[in-house]
C-alpha cells in the first residue's frame, strides 16, 4: 500500500479546470491531444498507484475526445472483463450493460474497484482528497477515481446510496438516476427493484456537460436560466439526530437558498421515512436469491461482511419481502404527487446525519446491512435510502468543509422521477451561491490517518 503521507505530485495542468472547457480546447487545438493523452495516462498510472481505484485501467484513446470514463466492476463492459468484487470471478461480457449504451466507447479507460457484490465492505481504496475518511460504499472505486483525476466522469450503480455516499465521502459530486429496470437487461442486480445508474463527476458543472452529451438517452437538457428553485426541507430529518457539522451546513444552504429568493418550506415524507430500512432487507434478500446460484468455490471466498449481510438477507421470510416490495410500489406511486402537493421542485436534506467515517477513530460496522431493528435510527439508517425506496433521481454535492473534522459536508437533493435536469442545475446552484467548496488533492490532511480497509 502506498505511503499516503509521503507529498503528492502536482496534477497535470491539462486534467485540471472544467471538463467541458478541456473538450473545446482540444476541439478547437488549443490543446495538443497527443501531449494531453501522454500526461493523462502518467498521471492515472501514477494517481491508481496512490489511491488504489482501478482493477483495470488503459491507455486514452485517440477517439476519447478529452474524457476519461470509468465504469464501476459491477458493470458490463464489452472487451473488459467483470469481476463483481470477488478474487474467483471473471465474466467476459461480449455486450456493454444497457445503461452504458450511450457511452462513448472510446473514452472507456477503466474498470473501478467495488466491495463484494456490491454489499461486502472491503475496497482497499484511499480517499484522495481526505485519507483519513472512510470513502465508503460499493461505487468506492468511481468516487476515488473522479477525485484523484484518473477519471473524469466514472459511472456506478446506486442501490442504496452506493455512488453518492461515496462522491460525498470524497468531496465530489454523485447523481443517482431515476429507476427503470431498462437500464441493466440481463447483466448482475443487486437488487432489480432499487438499482439505478449513477455518474460521479468532480463538480456540478462537470456534470451539467456529461449530462448534455446525452450519454443516458435523449432526456431534456440542464436549463441554462435558472429560475427560482422550490425547496422542501424534510421535517423528519429535523426532528432527528443529526451531527453538529451536518446541521450547520444544512442551515447555512438554507440560508443562502433564502437569500437569493429560492422559496423553502418544511415537507412530510410520512410512509416513504419510515419505510426507508426496509430497502437494506430487500437489497440483502435479493443478493442472497441471487448467491445462491452460484458456484461453491466462488461464495466460499466471500469475507465476513459479506456473508453476514447475505445471512440478514437469508432471514427475511417472503412475507416480509412481499410487504417491502408493496411499500416500494406504493412510495413510487405517492412519490410525485408529494411534489406536486407540497409545491417544491426538488426535497433538500443532508447526504448523511453525520460526516465520514474517521478510519482512525470510529470502528467500521461488521456488516452493511443495519439490524432490522434500528431502521428508524437516522445514525444507522441515514437518508439515502429514501430515494431509493421510492425509485427517485438524487444528487449530492458538497456545501462546506469542516475544518475540525477536515472533513466535506455535503447535501443531497431528490427529485420526481425523469427530474435529473433540475436537480444537476440545483446543484451548480448551490454551488455558486455557496462558493464551493472545493478541494486540492496536493493538500495534506490534517486529521488522524489511517490505512485503508483493504482486506478487512
Amino acid at each position: 500500500m502506498t505511503n499516503i503521507q509521503e507529498p503528492v505530485r502536482a496534477v497535470p495542468e491539462s486534467l485540471t479546470g472544467p471538463l467541458s472547457e478541456r473538450v473545446d480546447r482540444l476541439r478547437r487545438g488549443r490543446l495538443d491531444g497527443d501531449r494531453w493523452r501522454a500526461e493523462a495516462d502518467e498521471w492515472a498510472a501514477y494517481a491508481d498507484g496512490r489511491y488504489q481505484a482501478c482493477v483495470e485501467l488503459r491507455p486514452t484513446g485517440r477517439g476519447a475526445g478529452g474524457v476519461r470514463i470509468g465504469v464501476k466492476d459491477t458493470l458490463d463492459v464489452a472487451g473488459f472483463a467483470t469481476r463483481l468484487g470477488l478474487r474467483h470471478y471473471r465474466h467476459h461480457p461480449r455486450s456493454t450493460s444497457a445503461a452504458l449504451s450511450g457511452l462513448p466507447r472510446s473514452a472507456v479507460v477503466a474498470k473501478l474497484v467495488t466491495t463484494e457484490i456490491n454489499i461486502g465492505r472491503g475496497h482497499g481504496c484511499v480517499n484522495p482528497y481526505f485519507p483519513h475518511l472512510d470513502p465508503a460504499g460499493s461505487s468506492t472505486g468511481c468516487a476515488v477515481a473522479v477525485a484523484a483525476g484518473i477519471c473524469d466522469v466514472a459511472v456506478g450503480t446506486d442501490s442504496v446510496g452506493s455512488v453518492r455516499l461515496p462522491a460525498a465521502a470524497c468531496g465530489v459530486v454523485g447523481l443517482r438516476l431515476t429507476h427503470d429496470p431498462r437500464h441493466f437487461g440481463t447483466g448482475f442486480r443487486s437488487s432489480p427493484l432499487l438499482d439505478a445508474p449513477g455518474l460521479v463527476t468532480r463538480t456540478a458543472r462537470d456534470l451539467a456537460w456529461a449530462w448534455g452529451e446525452g450519454w443516458f438517452g435523449s432526456g431534456p437538457p440542464v436549463p441554462e436560466q435558472r429560475a427560482a428553485f422550490r425547496v422542501g426541507v424534510v421535517a423528519e430529518v429535523l426532528e432527528h439526530w443529526r451531527a453538529p457539522e451536518v446541521v450547520r451546513a444544512q442551515d447555512m444552504a438554507v440560508r443562502a437558498l433564502d437569500a437569493a429568493g429560492h422559496p423553502v418550506r418544511r415537507v412530510r415524507l410520512g410512509e416513504i421515512w419510515r419505510w426507508r430500512g426496509a430497502v437494506f432487507e430487500l437489497c440483502a434478500r435479493h443478493a442472497w436469491e441471487t448467491c445462491r446460484t452460484w458456484p461453491e468455490r466462488v461464495t466460499e471466498s466471500f469475507g465476513t461482511p459479506t456473508r453476514l449481510a447475505l445471512e440478514s438477507g437469508a432471514a427475511v421470510t417472503d412475507e416480509r419481502l412481499a410487504d417491502i416490495v408493496v411499500a416500494a410500489r406504493r412510495a413510487r406511486a405517492a412519490a410525485p404527487a408529494l411534489f406536486e402537493d407540497g409545491g417544491v421542485d426538488v426535497w433538500l436534506l443532508p447526504a448523511g446525519p453525520r460526516p465520514p467515517r474517521n478510519l482512525a477513530l470510529t470502528p467500521a460496522p461488521v456488516s452493511t446491512i443495519p439490524d432490522p431493528n434500528d431502521q428508524d435510527d437516522p445514525r444507522l439508517v441515514g437518508y439515502a435510502s429514501i430515494a431509493s425506496l421510492a425509485g427517485l433521481p438524487a444528487v449530492t454535492f458538497p456545501v462546506a468543509h469542516d475544518e475540525a473534522l477536515d472533513a466535506p459536508i455535503e447535501m443531497q437533493a431528490v427529485g420526481p422521477p425523469g427530474s435529473e435536469p433540475t436537480l444537476i442545475a440545483f446543484a451548480e446552484t448551490m454551488s455558486e451561491l455557496l462558493n464551493g467548496p472545493s478541494f486540492r488533492i496536493d493538500r495534506m490532511p490534517s486529521g488522524p490517518v489511517a490505512e485503508s480497509e483493504a482486506g478487512r
